[in-house]
């Protein structure tokens, strides 16, 4: 066996240990999905009949999972609030209500902060959803519903820093997040109303009527008896590579874009100047949008095909053109 420089023995050794790391959590992530039960049904219950908010509580790494996890569930269509249980002794505990549901996250189950407002949650008598890792612990014997966190050994060497155990807390909170997600229909429009921001929420709320109102360029339009000369003159005054045809107050009746003006000199050489823009129209192109149609699935529609549509009519509900926008419209409004 040929033996590696003290170097590359090196990293084979670290990527042997990163691999052991990612080989230990993801066994874990497996056997909790093995032991998922009716008390897992039970926890979905109380959360999706839930009248007020669920608040998600821990403290140490447990807090960074509760965090994380009322965030997943209020993106998802559940309002969920984390509380401090530390800042919960000193005044906190007055946003806990009676048809509230307490998540609480504790590996050990024994968390001082955690056990020292158990008490005052009992005391509103608000059910409690814990996560823990003992079963045998104060929070499993007082919850409302056991969910069971437990790990064999934690992913650190010394089986002392918390990894495994944080991940499994994640993973059961994004098993709840995704099966109440599922169990209440929730829909990309949904979704949509709670990501306003970003490049995400702009393809999920931006409509084409948007784009056209912000970014595109005047209509451009002409008369079916209009000269080359005079379609021309359109397409360039009103910079958007293309125009309309159609009669005043009259629905669509096609496009003319500059590749049917160099078309028509290709095909008809110098007497392309007699031609009439009903002649050089495309009566059917190839996209037509509607101005209620998703800005993003617009810009697909144009990208489809080996060629992509540079300049699309779009049309009101009454099937009228009121605008045409270009590809770069889309890239400016940021889809």
């Amino acid at each position: 066996m040929k033996t590696l420089p003290a170097s590359q023995q090196e990293a084979q050794l670290w990527l042997a240990n990163a691999k052991e790391t990612l080989n230990v959590e993801a066994t874990a992530i497996l056997r909790l999905s093995e032991r998922l039960d009716n008390h897992f049904l039970d926890a979905l219950e109380l959360l999706d009949s839930c009248a007020g908010k669920v608040i998600a509580t821990g403290v140490g790494k447990s807090g960074i999972v509760a965090r994380k996890m009322a965030a997943t569930l209020t993106s998802t269509g559940c309002p969920t609030v984390f509380l401090h249980p530390s800042e919960a002794m000193h005044g906190d505990l007055g946003i806990v209500a009676e048809e509230d549901v307490v998540i609480a996250l504790s590996n050990s189950g024994e968390s001082e902060e955690i056990l020292a407002i158990l008490p005052a949650l009992l005391a509103r008598k608000v059910p409690i959803i814990a996560i823990v890792g003992n079963l045998h612990s104060t929070l499993a014997h007082r919850s409302t519903v056991l969910l069971d966190s437990s790990i064999e050994r934690e992913a650190c060497p010394l089986n002392l820093a918390p990894t495994t155990s944080v991940l499994v807390q994640l993973a059961l909170g994004d098993a709840l997040a995704m099966t109440l997600h599922h169990r209440r229909g929730f829909r990309a429009e949904d979704y949509a109303r709670n990501h306003p921001g970003g490049r995400l929420g702009r393809r999920l709320t931006l409509r084409v009527r948007d784009i056209l109102a912000t970014h595109a360029p005047p209509l451009p339009c002409v008369s079916p008896n209009a000269t080359l000369m005079e379609v021309l003159s359109e397409i360039s005054a009103k910079c958007a590579g293309a125009t309309t045809v159609a009669e005043p107050n009259m629905p669509m009746l096609g496009i003319i874009t500059d590749y049917d003006t160099r078309r028509a000199f290709q095909l008809h050489g110098a007497k392309a100047v007699e031609l009439f823009a009903r002649d050089m129209m495309n009566p059917h192109p190839k996209v037509v949008l509607r101005e209620e149609e998703l800005a993003y699935e617009g810009l697909r529609r144009m990208e489809e095909g080996e060629r992509p549509v540079s300049v699309a009519p779009v049309l009101d509900s009454n099937g009228f053109c009121i605008g045409m926008v270009r590809l770069h419209d889309f890239l400016r409004a940021g889809i």
